[in-house]
């Protein structure tokens, strides 16, 4: 098993459609013990539960890093390591350039890209002590082409933060073993964008995607598996494409 014994947490993950618990899954089932983060309303606890006993569901609140850090502490006092984290915790919103808010863009960069680095702050000093670790960031194909499909230029925004605070602890910490990589998701068929895509726009966007298909949540979890295992054990500062070729470049 790729992830044999390792502690794997994973922010955002408690939605049972969505990329996070896809991941938790398909890291459970490569040996690791998962700790799912959500807020209380998603309720983490159960989604573990769905895993078995030897995973953690635990209340977490990405933008308030006192939060962040109780919860590490919880997991080290549970299973005193982290080898994986897997900042995946995100929000959308369809909305065009000259519309967003002040109240929309702090939203929404709050959740993808503070909580990025508050996840990852509260993790890698756990992990500097291991001197191991890997980190992967879900960021978004919409960071790469200047929009999405159904987030607004705001999203787009914080989901290329992610990229470049990825890149930035990749060189930092790359020296102590602890590697830091990307995804870029492109379309996934998750709750976030369930009956969200009109009828008649839909033939397009497939005609748009070499594989001719929307990516399902255990397509991105594979390539989130890969990059947490020994197989990417010489990558770090890499952004994985997973977008059945919306995107080649």
């Amino acid at each position: 098993m790729l992830l044999k014994d390792k502690v794997a947490v994973i922010t955002g993950g408690a939605g049972l459609n969505g990329l996070g618990f896809a991941t938790a899954r398909m890291m459970a089932n490569q040996g690791a013990k998962v700790v799912i983060l959500d807020l209380e309303v998603a309720n983490p606890a159960d989604a573990a539960a769905q895993l078995g006993p030897d995973h953690l569901g635990l209340v977490a609140n990405v933008t308030d890093k006192a939060s962040c850090e109780a919860a590490v502490e919880q997991i080290k006092a549970k299973y005193g390591r982290i080898d994986v984290l897997v900042n995946n915790a995100g929000i959308t919103q369809p909305v065009k350039f000259l519309d967003i808010t002040g109240a929309d863009y702090d939203r929404i960069l709050d959740v993808s890209l503070r909580g990025t680095l508050y996840a990852s702050q509260a993790v890698l000093p756990v992990m500097q002590s291991q001197n191991s670790g890997s980190i992967v960031c879900i960021s978004s194909v919409s960071a790469q082409r200047g929009g999405g499909i159904l987030g607004g230029p705001h999203y787009s925004a914080a989901k290329a933060g992610v990229l470049g605070l990825a890149r930035a602890m990749a060189r930092e910490f790359g020296g102590q073993n602890i590697r830091v990589n990307c995804v870029t998701p492109g379309l996934i068929a998750t709750d976030i964008n369930k009956g969200k895509i009109p009828e008649d726009k839909r033939q397009t966007i497939l005609d748009g995607i070499p594989l001719g298909r929307i990516g399902e949540p255990n397509d991105v979890a594979g390539c989130v598996v890969f990059l947490a295992s020994d197989l990417s054990k010489y990558c770090t500062g890499v952004t994985l494409d997973v977008n059945g070729g919306m995107l080649i470049h």
